[in-house]
């Protein structure tokens, strides 16, 4: 049993309060999942500029430090600005895009993990209380387009942050998940043939990790999902996060929970109502609940 919540600003105007309101939410998950939380959030897209999220395992890290090896190293131009344990680097978009970054993060930064790539992607996951996650990083004060969050109960794989969710194994993708993959063993072992990277040994990011193969193969993130419903055994309800919108998806039996409502200001998902109660004028927006094997899809650039 985890916790899912969504929230996607339908208006500039709401993009300020993104960091409350995905706040409020994730909080009214606690009890679905109280070891681990984490949030995906898309904002402050770099222009011709790559952001890689890191996060240490070490109590006391010296990221300044960090800053100076990555200078040396990868990029001169590199800035780098520390949220907690985590820091958001932002790079040169050919050294951030470059298949060997994670590679080469893991032999030089001691204790470091890589936690999300992309443009306007940002993940923050630890262990511990959502109200917890929320205070550590600031998660009120951020402004943003879109955002994730899960709350986690371990039941498949360890306690740890690189356990928890959100699970990003593309540029700008992640995935967020409420249930469980009977076949994730094997699709990893093809997908790691396919050069697909994975951190852990969690289902849950072999469904990211397929997105993402599927994705480089040249197909759309809804023909993505479509096949994802053939090769993926289980039961879930996935929340899918892009650099221009966010998804849902339910297997065809969709036996987890999930919510979707929409205004004409934002659009939320959810694992139970009382996360979308949380939000502005939620009395007055259209509440649902996803169809089994049906997809979900708000972007920007969408018609």
């Amino acid at each position: 049993m985890c916790g899912i919540v969504g929230i996607y600003c339908k208006s500039a105007a709401m993009e300020a309060q993104l960091g409350s309101m995905l706040a409020a939410m994730l909080l009214q998950m606690t009890e679905r999942g109280a070891d681990s939380a984490g949030v995906a959030v898309y904002r402050n897209a770099a222009a011709a500029r790559t952001k890689i999220t890191l996060q240490s395992r070490h109590a006391a890290v010296d990221w300044a430090a960090i800053q100076r090896i990555i200078q040396s190293d990868l990029d001169a131009t590199a800035t780098l600005t520390q949220v907690a344990n985590h820091a958001v680097v932002c790079v040169a978009e050919s050294v951030g895009q470059d298949a060997q970054v994670a590679s080469w993060v893991a032999a030089h930064l001691d204790g470091v993990n890589i936690t999300s790539l992309g443009r306007s992607i940002e993940i923050y996951k630890e262990k511990g209380l959502p109200q917890d996650i929320i205070q550590r990083f600031k998660l009120n004060q951020m402004h943003g387009s879109h955002a994730l969050g899960h709350t986690r109960m371990a039941t498949e794989s360890a306690v740890t942050t690189e356990h928890s969710h959100p699970f990003s194994t593309g540029l700008d993708l992640c995935l967020v998940h409420n249930g469980s993959l009977s076949n994730h063993n094997r699709l990893r072992e093809q997908l790691r043939a396919e050069g697909i990277r994975f951190q852990t040994d969690n289902d849950s990011e072999v469904a990211a990790g397929y997105l993402t193969w599927r994705l480089s193969q040249g197909a759309t993130l809804t023909e993505a999902m479509q096949a994802a419903l053939v090769d993926l055994d289980g039961f879930y309800t996935f929340a899918i996060g892009t650099r221009d919108g966010f998804a849902v998806l339910r297997d065809p039996i969709a036996c987890k929970p999930a919510i979707l409502a929409e205004t004409e200001e934002w659009v939320a998902m959810a694992s139970e109502y009382r996360a979308i109660a949380q939000l502005p004028n939620s009395h007055q927006a259209k509440i649902w609940e996803p169809q089994p094997a049906t997809i979900y899809n708000w972007e920007r650039n969408a018609a």
